[in-house]
């Protein structure tokens, strides 16, 4: 590439700089955009907003029951034995705790609601979990021997705990309970351990006198609810939505991804003991953990049209298929919150499994270094400095210190090779006819001078498996959300600063502030890499190296600019760092080998 071309390219990127000012829409039209965007951010608040019962200091003594009289879908189900002295209304019980408020019902016995308090919604809202349901998320179902078909989340229970609310503090543990009565000593009991510092919640199912009434002594547990979508971004929470299953040491997924393959269904049978089972969006997960022997675990998944549709609508369940012990107890443990590592490691260590911290060929790596160094990094330092933007960089410079090792090889091999360019030309000059003694002489220059010509190309290779780590980790993982930075609402979205009177495709209708910034970088720090390769101005492949190493910044843009701002932020600074830390290797080989000459 000579000079004219570099001149032509550098032209070039400021054109398209002043293209994008320039042709920003005007006051009228960024009100309409607005307008339509406002439209657009009410269609996707419809499936945040739904009522969540205020919940006042009141004491539990003077709060009073709400009741409801269930209408004729939910009415008491007609199912033989199991129909038997069922409550005729319905109930709710408040459960709060400093974490979350939850609203059990007796229909069903289990939560309907379950709202977060300590994270909000792209709009601002409280999360909450369950969606669409006036009835137990969690349904226990099973086949009697009356030959009905029994879904307990359709059973009106009588609900055992006094009152209708209660509030744990941190460390506090209390018991709510409810029971099915079927006559003649016969009933299911099902009592919920809640934890007032933990997002988990134990349940016991205890079947008294029913136990031979069940076909297979075996019942299906599951969460039936749908899981309610929180960001912004639609498509992208989409497209990590999906759910899970842990056994014998391995993680199953079910994902549907093609809306014309079975109606946009899919399902997964898995036979034989089951660790747990669990829904995911982006951020959040509710996991069912077995205590007692599985016979296996289902999972399905229905989509209402493509997957990255706006309107598409996603739903997915999971179910635990448990054996009924002799005791006639049956026990899970129940999480629903954040996939925060510090909520759900005591949960159980292979939950976080769920969260893609890299490529499946790289955890071996990936696993141990987010855990035990970036996860560890963030907390502690989150300590003594609040804005996550400020870590990104301080964690940034950290990594790379701890590359410097490799970099600063790699920097002064390539700087080395760029100093003995004007020899190579000569020998290639020399021995242009003859390419074996062209091979020879370039070797033994190498060797005179303690040069590795790959000496620059296998550092860089081992600090792969960190880059790709951190690539996908900052995409995927709870840390940054809705953290801010300078003009970035939530670095784990991206920063869209300019908005295109069009849309271009894999990019989109906006462009991100910091990936613009990271792009400059880029520019700069490939070309300063060029002018360290070795190889003449003739040599065919140095000048499409050269070449490509221009377009892979602007490539880098279409792939950075919808993915989360802190990534971008953290690859800006890291590519500042290597700017300064090549141009003062190039100065500093330079003069050792003027010094040497």
């Amino acid at each position: 590439m000579d000079k004219n071309t570099v001149i032509g390219f550098s032209l070039i990127f400021v054109l398209m700089l002043g293209w994008f000012y320039f042709t920003l829409p005007s006051e009228e039209e960024i009100a309409e955009q607005r307008r339509q965007q406002a439209v657009q951010d009410s269609l996707n608040a419809l499936e945040q907003v739904e009522e969540i019962p205020e919940v006042t200091e009141q004491t539990q003594e003077t709060r009073q029951p709400s009741f409801t009289t269930p209408d004729e879908e939910e009415a008491p189900q007609q199912v033989g034995l199991f129909s038997s002295n069922q409550d005729s209304i319905q109930t709710e019980f408040v459960v709060e705790t400093p974490r979350y408020t939850a609203v059990f019902t007796n229909l069903g016995a289990g939560p309907s609601k379950f709202t977060l308090k300590d994270h909000k919604t792209w709009a601002g809202q409280p999360i909450q979990m369950i969606g669409d349901t006036t009835r137990s998320a969690y349904n226990t179902g099973f086949l009697t021997t009356e030959n009905y078909n029994v879904d307990t989340n359709k059973l009106l229970f009588t609900q055992l705990t006094s009152g209708s609310s209660i509030f744990l503090e941190e460390g506090e543990v209390e018991e709510l309970s409810y029971a099915l009565e079927l006559g003649d000593g016969r009933q299911m009991v099902y009592t919920y351990t809640l934890y007032g510092g933990k997002y988990e919640i134990d349940l016991d199912i205890r079947f008294v006198g029913v136990r031979e009434y069940i076909i297979g002594r075996a019942v299906d547990f599951g969460f039936n609810s749908r899981l309610r979508f929180t960001e912004k971004d639609r498509v992208q929470e989409a497209l990590a939505t999906t759910s899970y299953l842990y056994a014998g040491g391995e993680l199953e997924q079910l994902k549907v991804t093609d809306f014309e393959e079975n109606d946009g269904y899919q399902e997964l049978n898995v036979n034989g003991n089951i660790d747990w089972v669990a829904t995911k969006t982006k951020f959040f997960s509710q996991i069912i953990k077995p205590v007692t022997d599985t016979e296996g675990a289902y999972l399905s998944g229905q989509i209402t049209g493509e997957v990255d549709e706006q309107t598409t609508r996603h739903r997915y369940t999971s179910t635990v298929t448990a054996d009924i012990p002799s005791d006639g107890t049956v026990s899970m443990n129940l999480y629903i919150g954040p996939m925060r590592y510090l909520d759900i490691k005591d949960f159980d260590e292979h939950a976080f499994d769920m969260v893609e911290v890299s490529y499946g060929w790289l955890r071996w790596f990936s696993d141990p270094f987010v855990r035990f160094a970036v996860i560890p990094f963030f907390n502690f330092f989150s300590g003594f400095i609040s804005n996550y933007g400020v870590l990104v960089i301080i964690f940034a410079v950290v990594i790379k210190l701890v590359l410097s090792p490799l970099t600063i090889r790699s920097y002064k091999s390539m700087a080395a090779m760029r100093e003995l360019q004007p020899q190579m030309k000569e020998i290639q000059e020399k021995y242009k006819n003859d390419p074996q003694k062209q091979q020879k002489a370039t070797m033994d220059l190498y060797r005179k001078n303690k040069v590795n010509p790959i000496g620059g190309c296998l550092p860089m290779l081992l600090q792969f498996p960190i880059l790709i780590t951190l690539w996908r980790f900052f995409q995927n993982s709870i840390l940054l959300r809705q953290e801010e930075f300078l003009w970035v609402s939530d670095l784990s979205a991206p920063d869209y600063i300019i908005s295109l009177p069009f849309s271009i495709p894999f990019l989109g209708d906006q462009i991100a502030g910091l990936v613009l910034l990271m792009t400059v970088s880029m520019v700069f720090q490939s070309k300063i890499s060029a002018a360290n390769s070795a190889g003449g101005a003739n040599n065919p492949m140095a000048q499409q190296m050269k070449i490509m190493q221009y377009f892979l910044p602007i490539m880098l843009l279409f792939v950075f600019n919808n993915f989360a701002s802190g990534l971008s932020l953290y690859y800006l600074i890291f590519n500042v760092l290597s700017i300064f830390q090549q141009l003062y290797i190039n100065k500093t080989t330079h003069q050792a080998a003027v010094a040497k000459a």
